[in-house]
């Protein structure tokens, strides 16, 4: 066999099996405020900044539009955000975070510090996840290029 088609020799294999984990790890946290995970990411960008057309939520979440309208429908429907046309394009969709949306922030406040020491070992630490952040930065901005 060749080593370039071993299992263990795939960084994809190791992203992907890392990706499924921590969004499994999310789930008890998120479920019980009614959140998946993609949700979530939603909310974490407008958290940063609320009233963004839904346009900007999916580019900033590398996602396409038609991927992220579903996702911010069904927030709408369970009263998390709302949706209204833009000023100076109708053709936009602005969403905001409702009361709900907000008061969300507060409930899932200890969800970074679980998720954090969820994934703290031997080689993640606050030292070495500076690190691990920018060579993930770098993969994505490199693929992102493709």
């Amino acid at each position: 066999m060749r080593p370039e088609f071993l299992l263990e020799n795939q960084l994809c294999f190791r992203l992907y099996t890392a990706s499924r984990l921590l969004t499994q790890a999310y789930h008890p946290l998120l479920s019980e405020h009614g959140l998946t995970y993609p949700q979530y990411l939603v909310l974490l960008v407008l958290w940063e900044k609320d009233a963004q057309p839904v346009n900007d939520i999916a580019k900033r979440l590398y996602l396409e539009t038609n991927t992220v309208t579903p996702l911010i429908q069904r927030m709408e429907k369970e009263g998390i955000v709302t949706r209204s046309k833009g000023e100076k394009d109708a053709r936009q969709m602005i969403v905001r975070l409702t009361k709900k949306g907000w008061d969300l922030q507060v409930e899932l406040v200890d969800v970074p510090t679980a998720m954090g020491n969820a994934v703290i070992c031997e080689s993640v630490n606050t030292e070495t996840a500076p690190e691990l952040f920018k060579m993930l930065d770098d993969i994505i901005a490199k693929l992102k290029t493709k």
